[in-house]
């Protein structure tokens, strides 16, 4: 005869619960090694994990003043995202953990901001296969945003001064005009 346990019963005793959660990386995770390796293959150099700054981001681009969080979807609270649920056991401890790291994620995200930081959030379920390449592209072309909106680069051809020299011809349109006689 088998016999079913309850949906809220652990099936591992808690020293080996607590070892399997004592092995979580908190730092250079998958998704984080995904996202340096595009950046490193773009040319783009970053620093990891630095502490002087609110929150520890995962990756900082100091040239472009820009901070890269990767965040696990279950770990951080990812709204509406298939793979953040809540645990069915300790449900109201797990509720309570991940409401803290959203306002600890929030606060953070509001100093840097504050010190002049741009803040870019990823999420885990945005570099699985199927959209990984579209998450990586606009990621590249957010920094190239960034990077120009710092130095302000202006291109000439939206110059109000040197769209005016552009358009002048050194010779006027007329004698090129076709006669009605060819």
């Amino acid at each position: 005869m088998v016999q079913l346990l309850p949906k809220s019963i652990d099936v591992l005793t808690p020293e080996q619960r607590h070892r399997c959660m004592s092995h979580i990386r908190s730092s250079n995770t998958r998704p984080e090694r995904m996202v340096r390796r595009f950046l490193f293959a773009c040319g783009m150099r970053f620093r990891k994990n630095v502490k002087a700054l609110p929150g520890t981001p995962d990756i900082v681009l100091r040239k472009y003043r820009t901070v890269i969080f990767v965040n696990g979807c279950f770990w951080h609270g990812h709204e509406d995202c298939k793979y953040y649920h809540l645990p069915k056991s300790n449900t109201a401890f797990w509720r309570d953990k991940i409401s803290r790291n959203r306002q600890r994620d929030a606060r953070n995200v509001a100093q840097l901001q504050h010190q002049g930081w741009h803040v870019i959030v990823i999420w885990e379920c945005e570099l699985k296969p199927a959209v990984r390449v579209g998450t990586l592209d606009a990621l590249y072309l957010k920094l190239n945003r960034y990077f120009l909106q710092q130095y302000e680069v202006v291109s000439a051809y939206n110059h109000a001064e040197t769209t005016s020299c552009l358009l002048q011809a050194a010779e006027p349109a007329a004698g090129y005009e076709r006669s009605k006689e060819d």
